[in-house]
């Protein structure tokens, strides 16, 4: 046992283990109780510690944008008793965003990239910057923002063994001529670089329903993967992307609903609908059919074909993602009240309805009009928390954008940037 003592004459170990145990924002706030507690929590020891905790009670998370633009943030963990078939589950908010016109999340590893956040109340594209975000601690980063007048699409990236957050952007010009830009978001001056490029001319697809993410790409240990279409031809194709190397390769691929992360694959699951009988309207669930990369080199995929006819809940959902316990998440395509998330278990076979009430529950107008982004096993990680370029999102200008929160709150923030 490590001998060495806190003021508080606890033993190090023992106190390193029981913060270990709290959420992330706890930890910053008890990073303000002293610099002795600040030293201690921000030991590399604690870093690793607290992650290896974070990755045995994984959450789901939620991003709600609103009629207005503003974004608001939720997560909770995932249900423990899968054979349940209905539970009910309350979400906890962590915290509100400036307003973005995007229509898409884009995550990597705890944190999000928002291509057009707006922090005055002048609705000018022009006045509108890129912007990485982490929704637990409210803290931030504004990018420079690039020059480019074309279409632009982003994926965010993050390379586990650097621990580096990277923006890649794909500019497609009139006359189908692509470039790339990556920035790595780091300490010192932030800049976009212009990265060389493959042969192979692609157009990264985009999902029509907002609340289908496909279109932004997944990463899996330290691979960017994202759906594209050959320029010119109907033809699908996966691209993957090396975020430390910054290179490039391509897969043989189709349309696919949602790219997962299965058990350290590459998956790709389909749903398949019917039409309701002549007395309802709109589409059922029918099947849902999962496909996997076993090996990239060959390009071999395995296929699962799963019926929902016996599950008793066939309406119109989308694909969230696979969990670590292999679980595959399922939600309704819009806000609902509650919202319903559901969880398909094809081992077991089991089918979870849970129903999340603290989900729009202190705003009223998502339960209208908002829209539910759902991002499956986030897992807290100080190191990510911890980068110093991240600042509070609580500016004074603009501080009648967020709901209201204590001082002792606000110095957390600011003291963790």
């Amino acid at each position: 046992m490590n001998r060495e003592k806190s003021l508080d004459s606890i033993p190090i170990d023992l106190f390193l283990e029981i913060f270990s145990r709290l959420p992330t924002k706890s930890v910053g706030r008890c990073r303000c109780v002293s610099k002795l507690w600040k030293s201690l929590l921000g030991r590399q020891d604690f870093t690793e510690l607290f992650l290896t905790k974070s990755l045995t009670r994984p959450r789901l998370l939620f991003a709600v944008k609103q009629a207005n633009d503003e974004w608001l943030f939720y997560s909770s963990p995932h249900p423990q008793n899968p054979y349940e078939k209905s539970t009910v589950v309350t979400a906890d908010f962590h915290t509100k965003f400036f307003k973005s016109r995007s229509r898409h999340c884009i995550y990597a590893s705890g944190l999000f990239y928002f291509p057009d956040v707006r922090f005055s109340q002048n609705k000018s594209e022009e006045d509108s910057v890129p912007v990485i975000f982490n929704p637990l601690t409210g803290q931030y980063v504004i990018l420079p923002k690039p020059r480019l007048d074309s279409e632009v699409i982003s994926f965010l990236g993050f390379d586990p063994i650097d621990k580096q957050f990277k923006v890649l952007l794909i500019n497609t010009l009139v006359n189908k001529e692509t470039f790339h830009h990556i920035l790595t978001l780091g300490a010192g001056k932030m800049k976009w670089r212009k990265i060389q490029y493959c042969p192979f001319t692609h157009r990264p697809h985009r999902p029509h329903r907002p609340h289908r993410s496909s279109g932004q790409g997944i990463c899996i240990n330290g691979v960017l993967y994202y759906l594209a279409r050959k320029n010119d031809a109907f033809e699908y194709m996966i691209v993957c992307f090396d975020v430390r190397s910054e290179k490039f390769r391509f897969i043989d691929g189709w349309y696919i609903h949602q790219l997962i992360n299965y058990k350290g694959k590459l998956g790709g699951i389909n749903l398949h609908y019917e039409q309701r009988s002549e007395w309802g309207s709109g589409w059922d669930t029918r099947e849902l059919q999962l496909r996997v990369l076993e090996d990239v080199e060959k390009q071999d995929w395995s296929k699962y074909v799963y019926p929902f006819l016996e599950n008793g809940y066939r309406k119109h959902l989308s694909v969230v993602g696979m969990t670590m316990t292999s679980e595959i998440v399922l939600s309704e395509n819009w806000g609902s009240r509650p919202y319903n998330v559901f969880y398909f278990n094809p081992e077991r076979n089991t089918f979870q309805c849970v129903k999340f009430q603290g989900v729009g529950a202190k705003h009223e107008k998502f339960n209208h009009c908002g829209i539910v982004y759902t991002f499956v096993d986030h897992v807290e990680d100080l190191s990510v928390n911890d980068a110093k370029q991240l600042k509070s999102s609580i500016y004074a200008q603009d501080r009648c954008m967020f709901e209201s929160i204590n001082k002792f709150d606000a110095l957390c923030r600011l003291d963790d940037s």
